[in-house]
């Protein structure tokens, strides 16, 4: 008997570890929350002193409090480590605020983050500054971009779309409003297409004109032509519809002096207003133009395709500078953007603000996209595996930099968000000759004998 029962016991033992290293590969959400949440927390709450003095994050004592200490225990005055809040468990994993010593700042406490990884057993700490003198260490608990799941509460706003996860668990949000204009590069299957089809369906909820311009025959927009208030499909349509853009910012900038009353001869360039100041029943609806594959707006074959190349290019870059007060805005796509390309493309490429690199095929490309703004942010895209698409690295013009992961989102789901939100398409008159037609019944989609491999698991 009691061999059965030492036997059960072994058996129930390795079970349980057996099932704890199962559950952390395959569930690591289910095991944060069981068993990592509760280790990391005790540790950080018995080494925070030890810890916080082994990464330099302390300073001496106050010589009050020195005096103080020696009256009171007369003991050895130790150096004051930052001031730590309350823990906030996530389901990712754990927030805790810090007051800083004098004399410390955040870039400090970012310096020792991956220290603080190893002593906690977390798999990242991200600083985050949250007003004078307070950060906030969000520890991580897994690697959430292996599984993308978005945060079930995001706070957005109109022209402001949850299209990504960032690595340290909270959405990466699309904002016009703040970054007007984009660029996103990638490689075949790197995950570049997902991104557009999230943020296109994330913008076909909101009253927003959506113009596509993708010279490949339209096989990455057509299936959005529903929701679409423009579409050109060949680059001889992109040389119509772009001067129609370009006139329809000038309208807007006219409508802007009409109301302020700007005299009629002022010039685009020096008016500083926007169409947001104007009354709503007033305002055009804004637009955003998705162009797939810029590439193909910059290859010429004869002379007279090279005249049509420059004067795409010169009113791509009117736009890139003007839009943004007229309620225009850019999505720029492609899988390289350099001065190779053409006449204008370095000239365009300063005036995307945002910038997105998934998985490219050399660092040339990578330096293209994020080169001028986050120079350490090159080698972390130039190092982007191909088995995880979706993966990218975005930047800004202000040098931050971060990595996301889109969701996966299937073609069909998100043709099926563009039929039921075409009843949002805002009447923007200009723009009706290019409508794409739309068929009144879907079209049965092709079921191929080998599905491909969704580009996020």
């Amino acid at each position: 008997m009691s061999e059965l029962m030492t036997l059960v016991e072994l058996g129930g033992s390795l079970a349980a570890i057996g099932g704890t290293v199962y559950a952390r590969k395959a569930h690591p959400a289910a095991y944060w929350a069981t068993v990592g949440l509760p280790l990391s927390a005790a540790r950080l709450m018995a080494s925070y002193g030890s810890t916080m003095d082994a990464c330099g994050l302390t300073v001496e004592p106050s010589r009050l409090r020195a005096l103080a200490v020696r009256a009171a225990t007369r003991r050895e005055v130790r150096p004051v480590a930052p001031r730590r809040g309350l823990l906030r468990p996530t389901s990712t994993g754990l927030r805790v605020r810090l007051r800083l010593a004098p004399g410390q700042e955040p870039a400090d406490v970012a310096a020792s983050s991956e220290r603080l990884r190893h002593a906690w057993g977390v798999h990242a700490v991200h600083v985050r500054s949250i007003k004078p003198g307070v950060v906030e260490l969000r520890l991580v608990g897994f690697d959430v971009l292996r599984k993308v799941r978005m945060p079930r509460r995001v706070e957005s706003d109109f022209l402001a779309v949850p299209v990504a996860l960032r690595e340290d668990a909270t959405a990466f949000v699309r904002d016009y409003r703040t970054i007007p204009h984009q660029l996103v590069l990638g490689a075949t299957l790197s995950g570049k297409s997902m991104f557009l089809r999230n943020l296109l369906t994330g913008l076909a909820a909101q009253p927003v004109a959506l113009v596509g311009i993708d010279c490949k025959r339209g096989v990455e927009l057509a299936p959005f032509a529903p929701r679409l208030s423009a579409l050109a499909t060949e680059p001889h349509e992109a040389a119509e519809l772009l001067p129609v853009l370009v006139k329809e910012m000038e309208d807007r900038y006219d409508l802007i002096k009409a109301r302020q009353g700007i005299a009629p001869g002022t010039a685009d360039e020096e008016i500083t207003s926007d169409v947001w100041g104007l009354p709503e029943d007033e305002r055009p609806a804004p637009i955003v133009l998705f162009v797939d594959e810029v590439a193909e707006l910059f290859l010429v074959a004869t002379r007279k395709d090279e005249e049509r190349r420059d004067e795409m290019v010169t009113q791509l870059i009117r736009l890139a500078q003007l839009g943004r007060a007229a309620g225009i805005y850019l999505e720029i796509c492609g899988q390289r953007f350099g001065a190779e390309l053409g006449k204008g493309a370095t000239m365009l490429r300063a005036q995307l603000t945002g910038r997105v690199c998934h998985r490219v095929n050399d660092e040339a490309s990578a330096k293209m996209a994020l080169g001028d703004i986050a120079p350490e942010a090159v080698y972390v895209a130039s190092a982007i595996a191909a088995d995880l698409p979706g993966l990218a690295v975005v930047g800004d013009s202000f040098g931050g930099w971060s990595r996301i992961r889109t969701p996966y989102l299937s073609l069909a789901d998100a043709a099926v968000i563009c039929r039921e939100t075409a009843h949002l398409v805002p009447d923007v008159p200009a723009l009706d000759p290019f409508r794409p037609h739309a068929p009144a019944s879907p079209v049965k989609a092709w079921d191929p004998v080998a599905r491909p491999r969704p580009v996020t698991e």
